[in-house]
């Protein structure tokens, strides 16, 4: 039985060990000899924290035993992002400079998932300070697809995501800035969420703890796993205000409304500058038409500042790398730093007066999209406009950069105007999976979830998989 273990949900195994059909020693076991297994051929999981998780598994089978209350995923073995804080660990970011960053004390949300019964099993990769959306790190390596060696986990909670679609894990943290959690979801077909900004908190004790103005308005905490069911476990655990994020908000997540049809925009095709892979396309109109199936309407419309949006989004992002590049450079990897040459590249020429104007052009677009959410319940849309990418393909050329933002053109309004986008798996296209994005209201995190829980039901789950080998 327990050699099957790793294929279960989090919360089907949290059910199980909490009637007692298995130990949570016996489900960490499993897990930890499937990273053994298979992440040598993945580098997802980049440090394993094995004696740390068996004796966090004893101590839930006490727990068990004693008759005490469990929490919604007592006895489960979790993962996490190597840019966030877990005592005893370092917290590298992926880069070499902070290789023995040891975190003295968990982020918010790595205390939370432990409040809700969970055990951190394994650290994971990411490419140099998460600043790219795929995952090559200068510390640890290049992670690969589960699905194609050859092509990318996306980023940059790549590793995240290879591990939780082939087993090494049913449930992590990650966060997202530019579809970080989303990117990889698309890439190695498993189910995310970006919260709203505001709903789950972050913090760090390794410097620099104070976040660029980016990352206030649109960086978040989230979490990854292969079912929605367990990303809205995740988020519940995770989520509400904390002392040591002034940017966290005491809000209450509003979920669909009963009583009648959801008006849903469809978007298989996102403004831009080239056509969205066929496959693609066809697989995000399959998903719209599972919800039409189920008598909800859905109408071909999108806001009429998408394009816009995606250029405010780069004003911001890019604008603060182009501040502390001087520093960036002096700790990222040869590829981070061709990134950043990259970034800067098309980064837009700003002087204080535009700066100010972004800010009030963010607000206008805001304006519209919150009124585009009167009218419509959600937008579905794919994740990335292309499949994964070449590994090394999103800083190949000077071009790379563009081209790269075009791909992801349908993620970046969330992240700009701080709305909540869920992703499930929509099928498979040329063998690869497709990732389905649901675009709420602010706060509607819970309405996003059901909406792609919608499709996960009518489409089916494509994980966990062995990976592929050449």
């Amino acid at each position: 039985m327990s050699n099957e273990l790793w294929r279960d949900s989090a919360l089907g195994l949290a059910n199980r060990i909490r009637i007692g059909e298995v130990s949570s020693r016996e489900v960490v076991d499993a897990h930890l000899a499937r990273i053994e297994e298979v992440n040598p051929h993945l580098n997802a999981v980049v440090r394993v924290l094995a004696d740390e998780a068996r004796a966090g598994a004893d101590a839930a089978d006490r727990a068990v035993a004693d008759g005490a209350e469990l929490g919604p995923l007592h006895g489960v073995p979790i993962t996490v992002k190597d840019n966030i804080d877990l005592a005893g660990t370092p917290t590298t970011s992926g880069i070499i400079a902070l290789a023995e960053a040891i975190a003295s004390i968990d982020a918010p949300v790595v205390a939370r998932m432990r409040a809700a019964g969970a055990i951190p099993i394994g650290r994971t990769n990411l490419p140099d300070l998460g600043l790219r959306v795929h995952t090559d790190s200068s510390l640890y390596g290049l992670t690969r697809n589960p699905w194609n060696p050859d092509v990318t986990a996306g980023g940059s909670s790549g590793g995240e995501a290879s591990a939780i679609a082939s087993g090494m894990s049913p449930l992590g943290l990650g966060n997202d800035i530019g579809g970080s959690l989303r990117n990889p979801a698309h890439c190695c077909g498993i189910s995310s969420i970006k919260p709203s900004t505001g709903v789950v908190p972050s913090s760090t004790v390794i410097p620099p703890s104070e976040s660029s103005i980016s990352s206030q308005l649109m960086a978040v905490e989230g979490v990854m796993a292969r079912r929605m069911s367990d990303v809205r476990a995740g988020l519940l655990a995770v989520a509400g205000v904390d002392s040591r994020d002034p940017v966290s908000l005491p809000v209450t997540l509003s979920d669909i409304p009963t009583g009648r049809p959801l008006r849903i925009a469809l978007i298989a095709d996102p403004p831009g500058t080239t056509p969205t892979n066929a496959g693609i396309a066809a697989t995000t109109r399959a998903a719209a038409d599972v919800l039409a199936d189920l008598g909800h309407e859905i109408v071909e419309t999108a806001p009429d500042s998408w394009l816009r949006a995606l250029e405010l989004w780069s004003a911001l992002l890019l604008g603060d790398l182009q501040v502390q590049k001087p520093l960036l450079d002096l700790v990222m990897g040869e590829d981070g730093r061709r990134f950043l040459d990259n970034a800067d590249a098309i980064a837009p020429d700003i002087d204080l007066a535009g700066w100010v104007m972004v800010h009030m052009a963010r607000n206008g677009v805001a304006k519209e999209w919150s009124h585009f959410f009167t009218e419509y319940d959600a937008i579905v849309t794919p994740v990335w406009t292309q499949p994964a990418f070449a590994h090394g393909a999103d800083i190949l050329d000077s071009d790379a950069g563009a081209r790269t933002v075009d791909l992801m053109r349908p993620i970046l309004p969330a992240n700009l105007l701080g709305l909540p986008a869920a992703v499930t798996p929509g099928g498979l296209s040329n063998g690869m999976p497709v990732g389905i994005q649901v675009i709420g209201d602010r706060f509607h995190d819970l309405a996003c979830l059901s909406i792609g829980e919608m499709i996960e039901n009518a489409l089916g789950i494509l994980t966990p998989i062995d990976p592929v080998t050449n």
